[in-house]
């Protein structure tokens, strides 16, 4: 059997479980891996809960695949399903599934898709232009770079990538698409160097961000979390908690602002009673964004970024 530990080490692991734990301890509770993976926090899950029932998530079907087979010997209480997680709804629906006591997100790319050099993710590998979660669909990171206007470039570079070149490294992509295509990682990166002037030297990779633009722009990853958020909530039973795992700022900021809406009261400024319809959806579960300890983020190098928020369910809207 493979060993899938050196493969990929699970992010803040044992916190999730802690505190998605109080949620999952009876019998038939039902847990939603959004973002399955290889699998690694649902198998510590199943082995945690004896009783519990996992749907596992996921984009990528080589992921599902490799993680059907981690997870076999729980084949009698998981069920894997290929979608996106914004279609959590439909997923439940189809599986026959009304509430859920717990859902985890674990975010952005995973670990197998970066070391899998032919998916096109790394800017530090040549590899085709390609960028995909799910390598089923059509839209590629060679289709955004040889189509999308300088203005287009620009605004996803500045928006997604944060990157403050946007305007240099889309005018730069531009010009050199007009000589030979750009249907490699290895082209694109030094196209990128090429523009970046010689004071950023020491800022990073200059790549990184406009290849963190590329990856959301092909996978739609925000407009995707922004929906799945609300879904994924409204599923959950009076009780029920969830925990997201977020990697970068943007993914942060959505999920900031989901649950801090959902954790306020909707009372009118004034009122001198807070009616019960008015009351909070969730409780929050930590204080803002928890990082990963000094421990792990020696340990697990790609635990650096991370951030935590959780919050569990205390009122169903009616």
């Amino acid at each position: 059997m493979t060993d899938y530990s050196g493969i990929h080490t699970s992010v803040l692991l044992e916190r999730s479980i802690e505190l998605l734990g109080p949620a999952l301890g009876r019998p038939g509770a039902v847990l939603v891996d959004c973002t399955l993976g290889l699998g690694g926090h649902s198998e510590a899950f199943l082995e945690a809960f004896p009783e519990l029932h996992l749907v596992g998530l996921d984009r990528d079907p080589n992921a599902l695949r490799l993680a059907g087979e981690r997870l076999e010997r729980f084949s009698d209480r998981i069920d894997l399903v290929h979608c996106v997680y914004d279609e959590i709804d439909e997923a439940l629906e189809g599986l026959g599934i009304d509430e859920v006591d717990g859902v985890l997100f674990d975010l952005g790319v995973s670990s197998m898709q970066l070391d899998e050099v032919e998916r096109g993710f790394s800017y530090s590998k040549d590899a085709p232009l390609d960028m995909r979660m799910d390598d089923t669909a059509a839209f590629t990171a060679a289709e955004i770079v040889a189509t999308y206007s300088e203005a287009d470039l620009r605004r996803i570079f500045r928006d997604y990538g944060e990157e403050k070149l946007a305007d240099r490294y889309a005018r730069f992509i531009v010009r050199a698409r007009d000589e030979a295509p750009i249907l490699r990682s290895g082209q694109l990166v030094d196209i990128i160097q090429a523009a970046t002037p010689a004071k950023f030297s020491n800022s990073g990779h200059p790549a990184k961000r406009v290849f963190q633009a590329l990856r959301i722009e092909v996978n739609a990853e925000l407009s995707v979390l922004e929906r799945a958020l609300p879904k994924a909530i409204d599923a959950l039973v009076v009780g029920g908690r969830i925990v997201v795992l977020a990697f970068q700022s943007l993914e942060d900021r959505i999920v900031k602002r989901e649950l801090t809406k959902r954790a306020a009261s909707t009372a009118p400024a004034g009122l001198p009673v807070e009616l019960p319809e008015h009351r909070p959806e969730l409780k929050l579960l930590v204080r803002g964004a928890e990082l990963a300890d000094d421990d792990e983020r020696a340990r697990n190098p790609r635990s650096i970024p991370v951030r935590l928020r959780a919050a569990e369910r205390i009122r169903r809207i009616a």
